[in-house]
């Protein structure tokens, strides 16, 4: 299913040469190589040539006027597993897999995680590792082995251009000179980027506005990697800074392994060929007036010479030079090369070696650090949990409380204000209480008090009102004993005592009372 846009990255090969090939370069390569490349072991899968490289920067415009942001490289990354490796984008020509996906660090290849990745607004890399079919293609094979020997002409000639499917891209707007797109303007109105698509370096355009900023092309959605084509023309920025950084590594390990002082010999020595060709020539064409003698002579004293520097081998001095003195020589300087350059590189295995060990035991080390450290902070957090509980626990209690002091309250009342009051900040609990003092105005303690008491003191004042009142019920039945005494013979007792009665029952009655303060 062929996408609706491409596009290409590049960046360089890096592979590990087995043993067999180059014991000092295929030293080199695990240095450089060891958290990237696929677990294979060289010297019995002898088939097989695993290689790694940075596929691209995220974050920076490459040279074809595009880019990749964070949020695009960590959902496609994975996607870049056993993805095909060919020769120059022909799919016809397959020639190993892609096995390796993960990333690191821009400009020094320093593995990162995805967990460091997650939050990098910055340039990163992501890093590919995978094999190449030796059988498949072994003139392709030697080719890429040979652009690691940085004593070749092909060094550094093998490049990784991988294809790249998508669906649809924005438009990043940066100032002249600048790559990152953190410090850019982002465009996603379809509209407009409708508009700026045809000034796009991708669309034939220049990659540049009236205002003098540059525009760019960030893929988007859907993004499939297609597949990595070899080939030896670079394509993107990503490979020249893999170039500085693996050119100045190797620079040091020549250094110390005087790689330089072997090929100063080796140029030496055919400069010297070069020399005694030219000489043997000459003696050839030498003139016929030359004595036999002279020449005889003249070897024989050159036989006995012994040559102890490069600068005694001159055009005049090979005329008299022995072919043997000079085979002495190169023979003697090249072992003496050789010597040095097996001492220098035992020395570094040794090493590296030793350097290896150390860093497995501080990563054990950084491990059960990490470890414990982990632990510590489960109990700290734990512990704050348990401290922000009680504390939780303790400001309910503390105003419920200062509820239960201020108001008659039931278990009601009590459940009611509990569920409302639970998970109240110092603020919003301040506002409840305004609230609750109209609310529960009839509950408020103090009121209650003084209402009781006023209650009470009127009771008290009602009971000596009565008390007073029955005090003269009590006169007044006196008097109405005495007036009975002296009702007249002709009227009955009975009706006399009737009628007195009635009436004082009447002006007495309970409901003719008005009971008050005066």
């Amino acid at each position: 299913m062929k996408p609706k846009y491409t596009t290409i990255f590049s960046s360089e090969i890096k592979p590990m040469v087995s043993q067999d090939t180059d014991e000092f370069l295929a030293l080199a390569s695990m240095v450089d190589l060891e958290k990237f490349i696929p677990e294979v072991d060289v010297d019995k899968d002898v088939d097989l040539l695993p290689i790694a490289f940075n596929a691209f920067v995220a974050n920076r415009v490459n040279k074809n006027g595009d880019v990749i942001n964070t949020a695009s490289a960590l959902e496609m990354y994975n996607n870049f597993k056993n993805k095909p490796i060919n020769i120059e984008h022909n799919r016809d020509k397959v020639i190993g897999t892609l096995l390796t996906a993960g990333f690191s660090e821009f400009g020094t290849d320093k593995p990162l995680t995805e967990e460091e990745v997650k939050e990098l607004d910055t340039p990163f890399n992501v890093t590919l590792g995978g094999v190449i079919w030796k059988v498949v293609n072994p003139g392709m094979a030697e080719f890429i082995e040979d652009s690691a020997d940085p004593t070749s002409d092909n060094y550094m000639k093998v490049s990784a251009s991988w294809e790249l499917g998508f669906t649809d891209f924005n438009i990043v707007e940066l100032p002249e000179g600048e790559k990152n797109i953190a410090n850019g303007n982002f465009i996603t109105d379809e509209a407009t980027v409708d508009e700026l698509s045809k000034t796009l370096k991708s669309f034939g355009g220049k990659g540049k506005l009236d205002n003098g900023n540059n525009i760019y092309r960030q893929v988007v959605n859907n993004i499939v990697p297609l597949g990595i084509g070899l080939t030896e023309n670079p394509a993107a920025e990503v490979s020249g800074v893999s170039i500085a950084n693996e050119k100045e590594d190797l620079a040091s390990l020549k250094d110390s392994l005087k790689i330089e002082d072997e090929k100063k010999v080796k140029e030496e020595v055919v400069n010297t060929i070069n020399k005694i060709a030219a000489s043997k020539k000459e003696l050839s064409e030498d003139k016929i007036s030359q004595k036999e003698e002279k020449v005889v002579s003249q070897h024989n004293r050159g036989s006995n010479m012994k040559v102890t520097n490069i600068n005694q081998i001159t055009d005049e001095s090979l005329k008299e030079l022995s072919a043997s003195a000079v085979s002495e020589f190169i023979e003697d300087s090249l072992k003496k090369a050789s010597e040095d350059f097996h001492q220098e590189k035992t020395r570094l295995e040794t090493d590296l070696k030793a350097s290896q060990e150390a860093q497995v035991q501080l990563e054990e080390e950084n491990k059960s650090i990490k470890e414990n450290l982990e632990k510590v902070n489960s109990v700290l957090a734990e512990l704050e949990s348990e401290k922000a509980e009680r504390e939780a626990q303790d400001t309910f209690n503390s105003r419920m409380s200062a509820l239960d002091e201020q108001y008659e309250l039931t278990d009601e009342d009590r459940q009611v204000i509990a569920s409302q009051i639970k998970e109240l900040d110092e603020e919003s609990f301040a506002s409840y209480l305004e609230q609750m003092k109209v609310l529960l105005s009839s509950k408020d303690k103090e009121t209650l008090k003084k209402q009781a008491e006023a209650a009470e003191a009127e009771k008290a004042q009602a009971t000596e009102v009565v008390a007073s009142e029955e005090s003269k019920v009590e006169e007044v039945l006196d008097k109405f004993e005495e007036a009975k005494e002296e009702i007249p013979v002709s009227a009955t007792a009975s009706d006399a005592e009737a009628n007195v009665y009635d009436k004082y029952r009447k002006a007495f009655d309970i409901e003719n009372w008005s009971l008050g303060s005066r």
